[in-house]
């Protein structure tokens, strides 16, 4: 997953993939168009195969390679690989990547493999199968050698889990400390140094060593308060805006003939558009492929920035087998991090622990690089990446228990005991560096810590399953109104096409109507901190007035509760999906703690004003207010909305028992993370991030909901036709200009990732996946006149050359796809596609070949049904 180019201006990027070149005066051409490259090496590579494509911009004609062939390697070499960054010398000097990663199942030659294209998905089966070659060649050595090489090969694992955790609690670090200096900037700073926050610079309360702006400034122009306020206003507006501009250099545009709607969390994408679908394709076999369709109504090119957003939902849909190149690369690291320092320290409604699991993920991709083993293998990778997006979580809200489980809950596709295991020592890494950092100054490594020293009450059952039915539903009410909102106001055109504009406006409704209310100026951490504090808590004073001391104090506290209810939901829900580094995790819950608190608060008063009904047992008399606490209502609430929002729930249940510590308050936990689930699930079927994958069009195939079938195989099974398929009938020789005609038709279809059936007198004999196809084709001398060599012939030769043939195209060849009939009931093409991980399946009718279906078809066709299901 390589990281994308960098664009000063729109520039076009497509699916491209790696390859060799064909001889020498092709690379020497290219080494004249650019140097070797390095982390920032674009995309875009000249080669043989082009695709005549519409431009978004300049030359409305362009030709744009699909391969990407790297330059200044030897020319003896065999092998090509993806990347050469930062870190090509410490790679060469701790592993040999000349190993070879087959793509055929019957082949190990070092050159048969192609790495994935952009936008397609990975075949876990043949990375499976290739790692079981690397594996047996490694075990072939019996030597003392041999054996301290598996045996390093073996650790190579637990060397890369412990190095991410370290890192991503490093990283973390940094991001907190300046986060929560750059936010006190808005207010003033200190006098014995810029780099202290106000909470050092003063821990014991209000001092002379901080200086608000306006005592600097001596009141001018506006007077203390006003001035105060418009540098308030202007920081906000300033931080905002830098954010945002960082996060727009990782700008993207792939043209619209691999359009798959918007690929980030801009809600207001165009999806009712699909991807191009291969029946849409004329029955013409003599149509030539490299001839331009006009399309009169073209939809418009897709653009995506990595580095918006939380980023979850893309790592999802990665761990889940689809490739997403720059989501994950060093840039994206590099400007998300910066970026989020920015957009949180503004004072926006958004929080840093879901971008936190963004930034693991692509720390722990970086560091695959090591590796060969991980580098060239996304079946191993994606272990490392489950790993570091739990630790992500560890860092963010300081549960390592809460981590793995969010790893297995909502992140993770494949997770088995070994990743589980690997993902518990990467988090438990993690915590034990962060503590020994010590962001918080507080020795501890979670967000915040509170501690309930009153048991509950058997009638605040009720309450609790109240807050439960309420978190549930706002969360549900969140995900509707977060979809009303992009598909009404980011359609407005201006909006649309500036998303600048879009930031500049939330930063100064933020600015503007946050800064009078108490509550709503804090940051979410602190906020949420004061929601879910005990009022009988010593160590702590009541800074905000948040707690009752007798029963006519609390009519007041509901009221600037509500206020701050209203204000941060709504600037909630306008800020997500603008393009700044944000996750929806913190916000969510300071939304559902400000409504728990309120029905605390209400709790409270009726317990004090009925304090003699004998369902209160012995509790108004306990304390000289209530045992009713209305910090507990706040803090369950919280996690209610979240798991309203994000549909998580044993991983909830765990993070807060881990930032509690209290056993007592479990069964409260879990019990309102029940109710909220169930109510979220029957308003809206579908988590933020479900709404995400949809919207976004990802071909991502839930394996955790399984709908009812009620069809067979047949239903999704294209028609038939020739131009799609290689028949040797006649002869085992096929021209390479047929072969390049019909590859391009899988590509003009979308199906970068897809493959042509090899058939003889309609007998399924084969296959040849697409990238390999093309690969070979791109090593021919002469492709206008070679015939290539597609099935297994005797030799008549009793010597074989040392050299193979290039027009020999039978390594490349699966000569066992995976097919089933045509009447195979749906659920185990479903288990084919989720368990096994395939891209295609082929489809016998009778033993002979009758079609073939791919992975986003199906998912697609699984959508449908969820749609008719739900009613969407």
């Amino acid at each position: 997953m390589a990281d994308t180019p960098s664009h000063d201006d729109p520039t076009l990027s497509v699916p491209v993939s790696p390859t060799y070149p064909r001889h020498h005066s092709r690379r020497s051409r290219r080494h004249s168009l650019s140097e070797a490259p390095d982390e920032n090496t674009a995309l875009l590579r000249p080669s043989h195969s082009h695709v005549r494509i519409q431009s978004p911009i300049g030359n409305p004609r362009i030709s744009l390679s699909r391969n990407h062939s790297y330059v200044g390697t030897p020319h003896s070499s065999r092998y090509h690989s993806r990347h050469e960054s930062w870190g090509q010398r410490l790679i060469q000097a701790l592993s040999d990547r000349q190993d070879p990663m087959t793509e055929s199942k019957s082949s190990l030659l070092a050159d048969d493999r192609i790495w994935y294209d952009q936008f397609t998905s990975t075949d876990w089966v043949h990375d499976s199968i290739a790692d079981a070659y690397r594996v047996k060649q490694l075990r072939s050595r019996k030597d003392f050698v041999g054996r301290l090489i598996v045996l390093f090969d073996g650790a190579q694992g637990w060397v890369l889990s412990a190095l991410v955790g370290v890192l991503v609690a490093l990283l973390a670090y940094c991001v907190n400390v300046a986060e929560t200096t750059i936010f006190d900037y808005k207010d003033g700073y200190c006098t014995r140094g810029w780099y202290i926050r106000e909470k050092r610079c003063c821990p014991h309360g209000p001092c002379t060593d901080w200086r608000s702006w306006s005592e600097v400034l001596g009141g001018h122009p506006f007077g203390n308060k006003w001035t105060e306020f418009g540098i308030y206003v202007i920081a906000v507006l300033v931080l905002a805006v830098s954010s945002c501009l960082l996060t727009l250099s990782t700008k993207t545009v792939v043209p619209s003939a691999y359009r798959m709607s918007t690929l980030d969390e801009n809600l207001a994408a165009d999806y009712s558009r699909q991807p191009p679908d291969d029946n849409d394709e004329d029955d013409d076999g003599n149509i030539s492929p490299r001839q331009v369709r006009q399309d009169v109504d073209s939809p418009a090119p897709m653009i995506y920035y990595s580095a918006a957003g939380s980023g979850v939902a893309e790592v999802r849909v990665i761990l889940s087998g689809f490739v997403l190149h720059g989501f994950l690369g060093l840039k994206t690291l590099v400007i998300k991090s910066v970026g989020l320092i920015l957009s949180v320290a503004s004072g926006l409604s958004l929080g840093k622990e879901g971008p936190y699991v963004h930034i693991a993920t692509c720390i722990g991709n970086i560091c695959c690089r090591i590796f060969t083993k991980y580098d060239r293998n996304d079946g191993k990778r994606r272990e490392v990446l489950s790993a570091a997006a739990a630790a992500g979580v560890v860092v963010a809200f300081g549960a390592p228990l809460g981590g793995v489980l969010f790893g297995l809950e909502e992140v993770a596709y494949y997770f088995p005991a070994k990743t589980l295991f690997r993902t518990f020592f990467c988090c438990i890494v993690a915590a034990l560096s962060l503590k020994f950092l010590n962001p918080y100054g507080t020795h501890k490594i979670v967000m915040f810590e509170v501690r309930y020293k009153i048991d509950w009450e058997w009638f605040e059952l009720v309450g609790f399953i109240l807050v439960g039915v309420l978190g549930g539903a706002f969360g549900a009410l969140f995900i509707k109104a977060s979809r009303r909102w992009a598909l009404s106001f980011r359609k407005i055109p201006a909006i649309k096409k500036y998303p600048l504009l879009e930031v500049v406006l939330v930063a100064l409704v933020t600015g503007l109507i946050g800064y009078w209310n108490t509550l709503t100026k804090l940051p979410v951490a602190k906020l949420l901190l004061n929601l879910a504090a005990p009022c009988q808590d010593d160590s702590r004073d009541d800074e905000l007035g948040l707690c009752a001391e007798s029963i006519d104090d609390i009519p007041g506290i509901i009221r600037m509760l509500l206020a701050a209810f209203v204000i941060k939901g709504f600037l909630t829900t306008i800020t997500f999906g603008i393009k700044v580094p944000a996750g929806i995790y913190v916000p969510s819950m300071v939304v559902g703690g400000l409504m728990g608190r309120i029905v605390g608060h209400l709790m409270q008063w009726i317990v004090l004003r009925f304090p003699h009904w004998s369902i209160w047992g012995s509790c108004p008399l306990l304390q000289e207010s209530t045992c009713v606490q209305p910090g507990v209502y706040g803090l369950i609430a919280a996690g209610s909305t979240m798991c309203g929002v994000t549909r998580l729930s044993v991983t909830l249940a765990v993070i807060l028992f881990e930032l509690t510590g209290s056993l007592d308050y479990v069964l409260p936990f879990s019990l309102a993370i029940l109710v909220a689930k169930w109510t979220a699930d029957a308003l809206e079927p579908l988590s933020i991030y479900d709404l995400l994958t949809n919207m976004n069009a990802y071909p991502y195939l839930d394996n955790k909901h399984k709908p009812i079938f009620t069809s067979d195989l047949a239903d999704i099974v294209p028609r038939f036709r020739h131009e799609r398929v290689i028949d040797i009938s006649s002869s085992p020789l096929v021209a390479a200009t047929k072969l390049r005609s019909k590859l391009d038709l899988l590509h003009r279809a979308g199906e970068l990732d897809g493959g042509l059936p090899i058939l003889r007198d309609n007998i399924l004999v084969g296959l040849i996946p697409a990238p390999d196809l093309e690969y070979a084709l791109d090593n021919l001398e002469d492709e206008s006149s070679s015939l290539c060599l597609m099935a297994s012939v005797p030799s008549i030769d009793e010597e074989e050359s040392p050299e193979r043939d290039p027009t020999d195209f039978t390594p490349y060849i699966d000569p066992a796809p995976v097919a089933l009939d045509i009447k195979s009931p749906m659920d185990l093409v479903y288990e084919c596609f989720a368990k096994l991980g395939l891209r295609y399946i082929c489809v016998l009718k009778d033993g002979r070949y009758a079609g073939m279906t791919h992975k986003k078809r199906f998912v697609k066709y699984m959508r449908e049904l969820e749609e008719k299901e739900h009613g969407l």
